[in-house]
């Protein structure tokens, strides 16, 4: 049996198990009732085996994520509901983290089309500031004058200040970072624009900074949140790229439950580096203007930035999920179910 035919048979029962799960809510057993219930678990353990064979035949195509979801959550419902409080610890000891990884290919995707342009325009800032600065907004053309970073005044904003600041600059990351999200419903091309703009605005900043000798004060005004900022949008365009290959490629499953299957784990990771926008915005606020110098900015920079990615990488990777089938019961039903098909 090939892939086709294993989900053309099998899909159905996916689905009725998604809608048991979905009616059942949070009191599967009043709201479903005993014949519900049962059938709940039939359809849980056939799923379960059906995992098992997808795993082993086909591990690295969507069907193995869409299977891992059904069962988990129904497995949730069959041995009770989990509380709150675990979903909240799953959500970022694994499952944000996993969200990321998942989809190295949107990641790369998102990170060239950032970077890409950065590394041009920068170049392009440099080496023709009096055009490059016509690019960007007129509040940030003074960054091409010698004279610029002469004066302290950085050094003197007081706290309520800073909060303000603070606030303005999560506010702007959060639109940033949702715009490139919302932008895979466009085909992908609304988060292209996100990231081109993006990379190519701070390409020119960096161009025109080093262009005019200002280059060490301005990385020690942006590396402290930039690392995680960049990182961040990297994410949320990768999450765009997921909504739009729902759409684009949706490969065995109809349009719309594919782009229903991607954007549930794209909101997974949008809901996660919100929470680490949160983070850049405060250090913008609060620990940039203070002027650290160039050494502990950079030292700022990479800690939150290693602390963004070493867990995406470490608790990330699709061995570190726990296995859903936990009974000997469940185990042998698998590994009947996988026995039974004969693979062409």
């Amino acid at each position: 049996m090939n892939l086709a035919d294993f989900v053309s048979s099998k899909h159905s029962q996916w689905d009725e198990l998604d809608m048991l799960v979905r009616n059942g809510g949070s009191q599967p057993g009043r709201r479903l009732g005993s014949t519900g219930m049962r059938r709940l678990g039939d359809l849980y353990r056939s799923a379960s085996g059906d995992l098992a064979v997808a795993r082993r035949r086909w591990p690295t195509d969507p069907v193995v994520l869409r299977l891992e979801r059904s069962v988990l959550q129904a497995r949730a419902s069959v041995y009770g509901s989990a509380k709150v409080t675990r979903a909240i610890l799953d959500f970022f000891k694994r499952d944000f983290w996993r969200s990321v990884l998942e989809r190295p290919a949107h990641l790369i995707a998102a990170a060239l089309m950032l970077f890409g342009p950065a590394v041009v325009s920068g170049v392009w800032g440099e080496q023709a500031p009096d055009r490059a600065e016509r690019f960007v907004p007129s509040q940030y053309r003074s960054i091409g004058d010698p004279s610029h970073f002469d004066d302290s005044s950085l050094n003197d904003i007081d706290p309520a200040e800073s909060a303000a600041f603070a606030s303005q600059i999560m506010t702007n990351n959060i639109r940033v970072t949702f715009f490139a999200f919302g932008g895979g419903l466009l085909l992908g091309l609304g988060t292209i624009f996100a990231l081109f703009q993006n990379g190519m605005l701070l390409g020119v900043l960096s161009g025109l900074a080093i262009g005019a000798g200002n280059s060490r004060p301005f990385f020690e005004l942006i590396l402290p949140h930039g690392i995680l900022e960049l990182s961040c949008i990297v994410v949320a365009g990768a999450a765009g790229f997921r909504l739009a290959s729902g759409i684009l490629a949706p490969g065995y499953r109809p349009r719309v439950i594919a782009l229903r299957d991607e954007a549930q784990r794209a909101v997974l990771m949008i809901v996660g580096v919100s929470l680490w926008l949160i983070v850049a915005g405060l250090i913008e606020g609060f620990i940039t203007p203070r002027r650290v110098g160039f050494e502990m900015a950079t030292l700022v920079g990479v800690v939150f930035g290693l602390a963004f990615w070493i867990p995406v990488f470490v608790l990330g990777r699709p061995e570190r999920v726990a296995n859903p089938i936990r009974t000997d019961h469940d185990d042998a039903q698998a590994q009947s179910l996988a026995e039974s098909f004969s693979f062409k």
